[in-house]
């Protein structure tokens, strides 16, 4: 199973090992020795080398119990054993990214020990890959820190960001009108060569200006002036096109729904954390991506 990680992650034991680092040797060793009753996989150290066994045993209500089978997860060819302090073990994610880090592909194994010295490993590492469409500044884009602060809590599959950012001094390059109007104030855009005006403050008189908004900036600009200025497009929906990867991003024609279009999820402007995690649930479902979880 691909992004196997084990959670909690007291279901996983590491054990000093110093025989042959071999498939006979592991299941030789382990198979009939006591195992906790909520341990159901071994990490197996030898110096630098490691291994992974799954084990099961009969009894799972006595506190130890002995080891009736044993399966050869990773051997030290195709597993990793990495100290990285910053990664909470407990996380699907973090480890998925601690994989990448690392250099660790969907062949191997990769072990961590991690937050407060606690280890876990992510088996055959291959989470789904969310591409974030967001405009900045601000930096870092809003969307993508929502989505970040999501995946370091959030019980998901396992899933790592790439962020596209679109700047906004750039969608803007090459413009020289007497002014510029952008939706609302945001640090970053000083250096535009005109002054700056902000739709949301309503400025009293209309300038001969260009805005840098999507369409509901420029219904905005029809209620506040009555007519429609030239325009930059800034809607990172309009802006991203069709998307055959799963990608986030937001529009402000949405308020309260999300939309899924495809292996697009579309979140409104003003999201917020749990409408950000139910987006990203809602990409894993489309995209037949599971969880392992804890057998009762």
């Amino acid at each position: 199973m691909n992004n196997l990680v084990p959670l909690p992650y007291r279901r996983v034991s590491v054990q000093p090992y110093a025989g042959a680092m071999t498939e006979p040797a592991l299941r030789a060793h382990f198979l009939g020795r006591e195992a906790y009753r909520r341990t159901d996989y071994v990490v197996a150290q030898q110096g630098e080398a490691a291994a992974v066994v799954a084990v099961t045993a009969p009894d799972r209500q006595s506190l130890f119990s002995p080891i009736d089978s044993v399966q050869v997860l990773a051997l030290p060819d195709t597993c990793r054993f990495v100290e990285m302090p910053d990664v909470d073990a407990g996380n699907r994610s973090a480890l998925a990214e601690a994989a990448h880090r690392a250099g660790v592909g969907a062949a191997s194994t990769l072990v961590v020990r991690g937050l407060y010295g606690h280890v876990n490993f992510i088996h055959h590492p291959d989470p789904l890959v969310v591409r974030v469409v967001e405009v900045a500044p601000p930096d870092p884009p809003k969307l993508f820190g929502l989505a970040q602060h999501v995946l370091s809590y959030a019980d998901l599959p396992a899933m790592r960001l790439e962020l596209e950012r679109l700047d906004l001094n750039d969608l803007a390059g090459g413009q020289q009108p007497p002014a510029f109007l952008v939706p609302c104030r945001s640090g970053g855009l000083e250096g535009l060569g005109a002054p700056v005006y902000f739709l949301d403050e309503r400025p009293a008189t209309r300038q001969d200006w260009l805005l840098i908004g999507c369409e509901r900036s420029l219904q905005f600009h029809r209620h506040y002036y009555g007519d429609e200025p030239p325009r930059v497009e800034m809607c990172p929906r309009k802006l991203a096109g069709p998307r055959g990867a799963a990608t986030l991003l937001k529009c402000c024609l949405l308020e309260f729904d999300i939309e899924l279009d495809g292996l697009m999820a579309v979140v409104p402007w003003g999201a917020d954390l749990p409408m950000v995690e139910a987006a990203l649930r809602r990409l894993a479902e489309r995209a037949g991506v599971a969880t392992e979880r804890e057998q009762p």
